[in-house]
């Protein structure tokens, strides 16, 4: 496992619709332990694998309700409406307001092919909304009404 290079806004891969996975092998397996890494390292909520400039549908999760590793992940319904702050590990410096649905139901695969469902509400599924939302090559920033800077940490 290592901690990977998380880049930033202006590289082509951000803007990329990411291709699904189809082979859930050792190679997918290391992905999602150095996205793990690397998502607790920038002490960030959420991943997506192009951040790493990996342009495949690989997200994970790090919020109270756990870890969420979500292979070629589909959100299947919305219910409700929340707005609030979002940030991005790849938008450093910046924080938005955006408006997201309150509760997300999603379909997805785990690192072995196995298929799943989570229903994620409030600050949960903010984050599954705005992870997948990468997987199609689409920023907090295209969607917030307002942007604003905040200090970045060294």
């Amino acid at each position: 496992m290592s901690v990977r290079f998380v880049v930033q806004t202006g590289e082509p891969v951000l803007r990329q619709k990411c291709e699904p996975v189809k082979n859930f092998n050792q190679e997918l397996a290391a992905l999602l332990d150095d996205m793990k890494q690397t998502v607790r390292a920038e002490q960030g909520a959420g991943l997506a694998a192009p951040q790493i400039g990996v342009a495949k549908r690989v997200v994970v999760i790090d919020v109270e309700e756990g870890f969420y590793e979500l292979v070629n992940p589909v959100i299947i319904s919305t219910k409700g409406e929340q707005t609030g702050p979002e940030g991005c590990l790849s938008v450093k410096g910046k924080q938005g307001t955006v408006t997201r649905p309150n509760k997300v139901k999603a379909e997805y695969r785990d690192r072995y092919g196995k298929k799943h469902k989570l229903t994620a509400d409030g600050f949960f599924a903010r984050a599954v909304c705005h992870e997948l939302d990468h997987l199609d090559g689409i920023l907090y920033t295209d969607k917030a009404t307002e942007i604003y800077d905040i200090p970045v940490e060294e």
